[in-house]
């Protein structure tokens, strides 16, 4: 008898076990395709993000719905996914994406209590460098400025020669560039262990190409190779 509630127990734990990373996986699979959903939508918007600029880009970070914590005043939080070029210097088709995490008081009274998407572009490889090693903020650790709009926009200025990140929000239909200077980005890796099923750096899935792409990003990287499929030079 005690043997047999012994294999009954184990056998509830194992199937508690199982279906919590099941669940696990499957939310970071939905963020995915929510990312997808929402870059999408804003490359179809007719003020987007200027075709030159998403040429310079070396990854793409989308964050949907990022919502103000009611417990918090001010406090904002978000998962999303970083996906980068391949190859050496950032040129070759985009790669596996990394789950990244966005939070920080300074957007939290833009959005208020509604949902609200946002798109970070880096710029440059030390910008790249420097967020899949460790949260950096915004403004601080790296330059960031509100991202240029419209196809036709231009984005020689210094201002947007210098920054490292671009960045945008996406609220009630309009999709424009938005100054998040004292927020933070950093790699999800519980997320990414979720999605994954393994402890795994964000440095070796984007620069190492130590993943395989999961069905639920194929929407989002198409767009961006679709739409960009290769970098711009300088």
């Amino acid at each position: 008898m005690k043997i047999m509630c012994s294999f009954l127990i184990a056998m509830f734990l194992f199937a508690t076990t199982a279906f919590a990373e099941n669940h696990e996986t499957r939310k970071q699979e939905d963020r995915l395709k929510d990312a997808g959903v929402v870059m999408s939508e804003v490359l179809n918007m007719p003020d987007t993000i200027p075709h030159h600029v998403l040429d310079r880009t070396k990854c793409v970070v989308v964050v949907p719905s990022v919502r103000k914590a009611a417990f918090v005043v001010g406090a904002s939080y978000g998962r999303g996914a970083m996906v980068c070029r391949t190859g050496p210097d950032f040129t070759g088709p985009w790669g596996a994406p990394s789950m990244m995490a966005v939070e920080g008081a300074s957007f939290g009274f833009q959005i208020g209590a509604e949902a609200t998407d946002f798109v970070f572009l880096i710029m440059n490889e030390h910008g790249a460098d420097s967020l899949l090693r460790s949260k950096v903020k915004l403004g601080g650790d790296v330059a960031a400025v509100a991202g240029p709009v419209g196809r036709d926009a231009q984005a020689d200025t210094d201002a947007f020669m210098r920054a490292e990140i671009l960045t945008y929000s996406r609220a009630r239909g309009i999709f424009a560039g938005v100054s998040l200077d004292g927020s933070t980005l950093r790699p999800d890796n519980d997320a990414n262990e979720d999605l994954y099923g393994r402890k795994i750096p964000a440095r070796d899935i984007v620069l190492r190409n130590e993943a395989q792409t999961p069905r639920a990003a194929e929407q989002l990287i198409a767009l961006l190779d679709k739409a960009s499929p290769r970098p711009a030079n300088g």
